[in-house]
């Protein structure tokens, strides 16, 4: 176990004073390290951060990013076409998801994990796996690869770091929790519907609270489940279609929303439960206190948008949503949930057979074979 203290130490020796990034549990001690000194950014995707963390660079300050392996594909596109061309490295610490043994995680972190050390070997990436023994050293061998012009990647082990010390949750303590939430949706939802529920504690959650075939829990793809379900929506236009979303995941891929007021899906409802944090990766702070989630979806196109803190006025929207045309877009003013986080759905339903059920909730097998 590498100490939180002794790895930000560490850093600052060689000049990182600074952190960006998405969080990640493994990362959560100097996240709340650097937060508490209002030295951590709190970036909406991995690449964004990147960029910024380059551009902190060009102005002489060196900041390390703090990052999960399944957020590499996010950092691609910069890393190849900013930071390598204009020879501008930046140090990244990646938490390793589904390694060494992909077996021994979850399903959605299996490609990640085996591949993580390959992309960066491909990409002609300096990296090694860094542990307590070899914390000194390898920090040296990264502050050598940045000297040289090289990005450096330092590779952790799944919750390899101590926790901060003085670390506290950072989200919201008001309004209905995720349970609550999840289970209101889950009870207005009516026949036939289609649910999407983005990952992390907000498909545990429905899962727990009503499963059903149309009901698909996202594990992983962070940021995606309101484009899975817009193209979900546009293929059946006769079914109700329901996203459960998060903050965060919502800012990670803020441009969906301008997607789906362009396509504007008339069975589209869109609920994003808004605690101001990333709850299951220790609820750090996101960047939604000083966004208005629901101004930005009318502003893309939504018809209607609106927020609400209770789960009766929750209840009223989804009610007024099932009466109009839609998309319709709920802010849910949500809360830190206090019970316990009930298991994953991958963890009595594989992944595939998610999906699979899902196909013939949507088209059921009478279909199937008279179109055979």
């Amino acid at each position: 176990m590498i100490t939180c203290c002794d790895l930000i130490a560490g850093l600052e020796a060689r000049g990182w004073n600074h952190g960006s990034g998405v969080p990640c549990s493994t990362f959560a001690g100097p996240i709340a390290h650097l937060s508490a000194s209002g030295r951590y950014r709190a970036a909406a995707n991995e690449g964004l951060a990147l960029s910024a963390a380059v551009g902190a660079q060009l102005a002489g300050r060196r900041e390390a990013l703090f990052l999960q392996n399944s957020g590499i594909g996010n950092l691609i596109n910069p890393l190849t076409s900013l930071c390598q061309p204009y020879a501008a490295p930046v140090l990244t610490l990646v938490s390793m998801r589904g390694w060494p043994d992909p077996g021994a995680d979850e399903p959605q972190h299996a490609v990640m994990g085996q591949t993580t050390e390959a992309i960066l070997s491909t990409l002609g990436i300096w990296h090694t796996v860094l542990a307590a023994e070899s914390l000194e050293p390898a920090l040296d061998e990264a502050n050598q690869a940045i000297s040289h012009g090289k990005n450096a990647f330092l590779l952790l082990p799944h919750r390899s770091i101590s926790q901060h010390p003085g670390a506290s949750a950072a989200i919201r303590t008001a309004g209905p929790d995720t349970a609550e939430v999840t289970s209101a949706v889950a009870a207005a939802c009516p026949p036939g519907a289609a649910i999407f529920a983005t990952t992390g504690y907000t498909s545990r959650y429905l899962h727990d609270a009503q499963d059903r075939p149309g009901n698909f829990y996202m594990q992983g793809s962070m940021g995606h489940v309101s484009s899975l379900a817009l193209g979900y929506a546009a293929a059946r236009p006769e079914k109700t279609v329901i996203v459960l979303d998060g903050d965060g995941a919502a800012l990670m891929h803020l441009g969906s929303l301008s997607t789906i007021g362009a396509e504007r899906p008339a069975n589209l409802v869109h609920v994003v439960i808004d605690n101001g944090g990333y709850e299951s990766t220790g609820s750090q702070q996101s960047t939604s206190g000083t966004t208005d989630l629901a101004a930005v979806a009318r502003a893309c196109g939504y018809p209607a948008a609106s927020t609400v803190d209770t789960v009766e006025s929750l209840q009223q929207q989804l009610a007024s949503a099932a009466a109009t045309p839609g998309p319709h877009f709920i802010l849910v003013r949500s809360g830190r949930t206090v019970r316990e986080a009930p298991q994953r759905a991958g963890a009595s339903l594989s992944l595939p057979h998610i999906a699979a059920r899902m196909r013939s909730a949507a088209i059921p097998e009478t279909a199937v074979a008279s179109h055979a």
